[in-house]
């Protein structure tokens, strides 16, 4: 059979731009115990025997948390002095996040010291006042309390890992590829080679357009609404991200945040996406949570 050159063209050229692409199809998790920042006096990386060591002294000090009433872990929860999470509940992983075959100490790339930028002192004033706004009714509670996205960033832009329920399902087409998320049940959808939506068009998970750089899925989000505020951002926020798939079982997760009126300069995080067996699973936020009411209803 012969084909006329111009289609044998086109075929060619689709079959080579999309092997020049990822397959980034699959579940994946980005549990682990590095944390955001790097801790006082650790380095930025760590030998293997190094970070085993890290790692047990880590699981050690979560084990002592189990039926406690008071610590670290329940006081950056909220939950000191009720003890409202045990160790059955923490599901972050219990190793050091790898990439370029070293253990991080921080998710934070860049700056090099591991910490988030000094925050302006225009966006300090902007966020106590926004503190005070909240001590108000049920639609001025964060976000997250109220079940609308999750805790901690899980759904980002950047996605963070947090405590439990690191999973993420991707499924990829031509034109667009979605994120599941586990926690809440949030599901974010990335145009390809798309256009930002109108600058007065403002979501939760922001306007998110994508485009392939050779293996490399780059992801430009803008558009935020005022009800995200992500570490005190504006909706001037701005996050860059980056998919590369690096190999059968790793997706190398980088982001990159910009917000002129909230820090002094950008910052990126770093770390690796694992593949899971999955399934992702319905996420049940507010099933018997009468926290709201509780909080709202209590005497000042």
């Amino acid at each position: 059979m012969r084909i006329p050159f111009a289609a044998l063209a086109i075929t060619l050229a689709c079959t080579g731009l999309l092997s020049a692409q990822s397959d980034l199809t699959g579940i994946w998790t980005n549990a682990t115990i590095t944390p955001l920042e790097r801790p006082a006096g650790a380095k930025a990386t760590l030998t293997d025997a190094e970070a085993k060591v890290y790692e047990k002294k880590a699981a050690e000090e979560l084990n002592k948390l189990d039926g406690a009433s008071e610590g670290p872990l329940l006081s950056a929860t909220g939950s000191n002095g009720t003890g409202g999470y045990n160790v059955l509940f923490v599901d972050r992983g219990n190793e050091l996040a790898r990439v370029d075959g070293q253990k991080r100490t921080s998710l934070i790339a860049d700056p090099p010291d591991g910490h988030v930028p000094p925050m302006k002192p225009e966006a300090r004033q902007r966020n106590a006042a926004l503190n005070n706004i909240r001590k108000g009714g049920v639609r001025d509670r964060p976000l997250a309390e109220r079940c609308l996205v999750g805790f901690g960033s899980t759904s980002g832009p950047p996605m963070l890992p947090v405590l439990y329920n690191n999973n993420y399902q991707i499924v990829q087409t031509p034109g667009a590829v979605m994120i599941l998320v586990e926690m809440v049940h949030d599901a974010r959808i990335i145009r390809i080679n798309g256009s930002h939506a109108a600058p007065n068009v403002r979501q939760y998970l922001g306007d998110s357009i994508g485009h392939w750089e050779g293996k490399t899925l780059v992801v430009d989000t803008t558009n935020f609404n005022d009800g995200i505020r992500f570490r005190g951002a504006s909706e001037k926020l701005h996050v860059v991200e980056r998919f590369t798939r690096i190999d059968p079982s790793t997706i190398l997760y980088r982001a990159t945040m910009e917000d002129p009126t909230t820090w002094e300069k950008p910052w990126t995080v770093e770390y690796p996406f694992v593949a899971t067996p999955g399934p992702i699973y319905e996420y049940a936020c507010h099933e018997g949570n009468y926290s709201i009411r509780d909080i709202l209803g209590a005497k000042q």
